[in-house]
């Protein structure tokens, strides 16, 4: 049993023929009433019925023509930053374009728009005028299909509850698809809505800087905006990375997260525990741990801290006169001579006697399990410990070089350096919004890491808010999201949302996150933590397959026709057969297919839960005249 009724309108518009056969017989009973020719009553009554329906057939034609003559698409819309404000005016709802929601009539239109040439269904232009569609048609020179978007003829805009996004949106889209647009409107409306905005963007979009910068100046304080650039330090601000935190050890995680992954997982491990002795010993002689001193005592040597921390810790144990005690004069003294084979360099006489003061003449129970640990770190083999460290260095080199050093491990006491000194608490409390650039073209290991750094601070941050209780929005925008994806991002995709953070990733395929991730099941894990799915062009199957799954299926019918001729062996017997049979199948509520002949900024999402709606994104020009009305031009 079919239970959508079936429809075909790509065809002739028979409609108006039977239209104007009833307008003529209208006509032609009105003459007959006026020259009396038939009773005046009989030939009003019959004229109206046929004027009715030559209405009614008229208006069957005019729908015909309006879905043929939409098949000619949208144009790119190009709009102002004030028609944006008065489309996302209310701030409960998310502007999401111009569109309509996709139901199975427009995936059964757009089937049987595959069979076709839809050229030969197009209506003429005056036409297109005439039905009043004519100055919204796509261009020949644009990318796409036009007739994607015009198996509805009628759209408006789109809103959805902003309470919808809180499990994350993913926005899928090759190069030049308009990912940058679409989060031009998305930022716009986290700006306006006065949440905290943080946007991460790998390649440095100078024209979506400019809109968020534009967005800072018509709704916020002139102090809001606040960018990070590693190629362009002395004009953005300084961030600390490893300010944010409640125990030492979440520093260490925190570097270990942007290490390059092992498979055995043992030089991921000895990298934490390296980075956790320096931690815990700077917290312990009541220093701030920043990448730079982390470097110096990794790279260089624990001695330092240790000898300040042994000092430290007999002046607590054995008072003011701790160096008179006769072991302790001792061993100094032996150190002094050289009786003490030193492990580096590094190490000095006084902290050899030290060390050998704290293994043998302090019992076990006065012992300190922070000292224990650089002790050991001390006395480990120095070519071993550079071994189990090289994945760590490089990490630490890279973040710690030239002017960027000085960017990410701010000096407070620095008066030569103007520049502020953020992180993601004050950014949190001041009501910021942060646009990091991470320059990955020149340098991408660097802007994968300072990424990958960020975003783990941040799921820090996200912890520290959830523990407190505290909820402010923070809108997170990560594009090219496969360059700086790691576990705290995953954790911040999977739990953020009760902490108050909406994240917005954009990438371009599948087998970028694949890559980086190390399979396509991890990757398929990651975005599965996003509730919400909008997918512009995309050329990649693998893509395209995660793309038509999140959408389901739907019914779709299929008419077949069967005709058949025959003669018999007598002369003039002959036989024919005519027969139509209407099916139903499930199918792709949109085909595979389609999505890598989507135009550019036309999108299908999938959104609230399920809600499938075909939409497209304006572009927000900040120099339009906002007092014009929309205007439409070509790419």
């Amino acid at each position: 049993m079919l239970v959508r009724r079936y429809e075909m309108p790509w065809r002739t518009a028979f409609e108006a023929h039977a239209g104007m056969s009833w307008l003529v017989a209208a006509c032609y009973f009105t003459g007959v009433a006026a020259a009396g020719t038939l009773p005046l009553l009989p030939s009003l009554a019959i004229a109206g019925a046929c004027s009715t329906m030559a209405l009614h057939r008229f208006g069957q034609a005019v729908r015909v023509l309006r879905l043929r003559g939409s098949l000619s698409g949208r144009r790119i819309q190009v709009i102002g930053p004030r028609q944006l404000a008065r489309l996302s005016e209310d701030a409960a709802q998310v502007f999401l374009g111009f569109g309509f929601e996709w139901r199975p009539v427009h995936a059964q239109r757009l089937y049987e728009l595959s069979k076709v040439d839809y050229r030969e269904f197009t209506v003429p232009h005056w036409l297109q005028r005439l039905l009043g569609q004519g100055h919204a048609a796509q261009p020949d020179a644009e990318i796409g299909l036009p007739y994607i978007h015009g198996v509805e003829p009628v759209e408006h805009p789109l809103h959805r509850p902003l309470q919808n996004f809180e499990g994350g949106t993913l926005l899928v889209g090759t190069t030049q698809s308009g990912k940058g647009v679409a989060l031009a409107n998305l930022i716009t409306q986290a700006v306006r809505r006065g949440d905290v905005v943080i946007v991460i963007d790998p390649k440095n979009s100078r024209r979506l800087k400019r809109i968020v910068e534009r967005a800072c100046a018509d709704y916020r304080e002139p102090d809001t905006f606040m960018e990070f650039h590693p190629a362009f330090p002395d004009r953005g601000v300084r961030l600390d990375f490893t300010f944010n935190w409640q125990k030492p050890t979440e520093i260490a995680s925190r570097i270990q997260s942007i290490m390059p992954p092992d498979t055995a997982g043992a030089f991921s491990a000895f990298g934490w525990d390296a980075v956790n002795v320096v931690v815990q010993g700077l917290v312990e002689l009541e220093e701030r741990p920043n990448l730079i001193k982390l470097t110096k005592y990794i790279e260089g040597g624990i001695e330092p801290v240790l000898e300040a921390s042994l000092r430290r810790f007999y002046e607590q144990l054995l008072g003011n006169g701790w160096r008179d005690q006769p072991e302790m004069r001792k061993l100094l003294h032996d150190a002094h001579k050289g009786n003490m084979r030193r492990p580096s360099e590094a190490a000095s006489a006084d902290l050899m006697a030290f060390v050998a003061y704290y293994e043998h003449h302090v019992a076990q129970n006065q012992r300190n399990k922070t000292l224990d640990a650089q002790v050991r770190t001390f006395r480990h083999n120095r070519e071993h410990y550079q071994k189990i460290t090289a994945n760590l260095l490089p990490i630490l080199s890279m973040l710690t070089s030239g002017d960027l050093g000085r960017s990410l491990s701010p000096d407070p006491f620095d008066a030569d350096d103007e520049r502020p000194i953020m992180n993601f608490e004050k950014i949190e409390r001041g009501g910021h919004v942060l646009y990091m650039c991470l320059d990955s073209l020149p340098d991408p290991s660097v802007a994968s890491a300072i990424g990958a750094l960020a975003l783990a601070d941040q799921a820090a941050r996200a912890g520290m808010r959830y523990n407190l209780g505290t909820y402010q929005r923070i809108s997170l925008f990560v594009d090219e999201v496969s360059n700086v994806i790691n576990q705290p991002l995953i954790e911040i995709l999977n739990k953020g949302a009760e902490g108050g953070i909406f994240t917005t990733c954009a990438m371009q395929t599948l087998a970028d996150l694949a890559k980086r991730l190390g399979s396509e099941d991890a990757a398929r894990m990651a975005v599965g933590n996003l509730n919400n799915l909008i997918a512009l062009r995309t050329k990649d199957r693998p893509t395209q397959d995660f793309v038509t799954e999140t959408f389901g299926k739907t019914a779709i019918h299929t008419v077949r026709v069967g005709l058949s001729h025959g003669a018999d062996a007598h002369l003039g017997d002959f036989s024919s057969s005519y027969s139509t049979q209407l099916t139903e199948s499930f199918e792709e509520v949109v085909p595979a297919e389609v999505l890598g002949k989507l135009p550019n900024l036309q999108y299908f999402a999938s959104v609230s839960g399920g809600r499938i709606i075909k939409g497209r994104f304006p572009i927000i020009d900040p120099d339009l005249d906002a007092d014009v009305h929309t205007e439409e031009v070509a790419a």
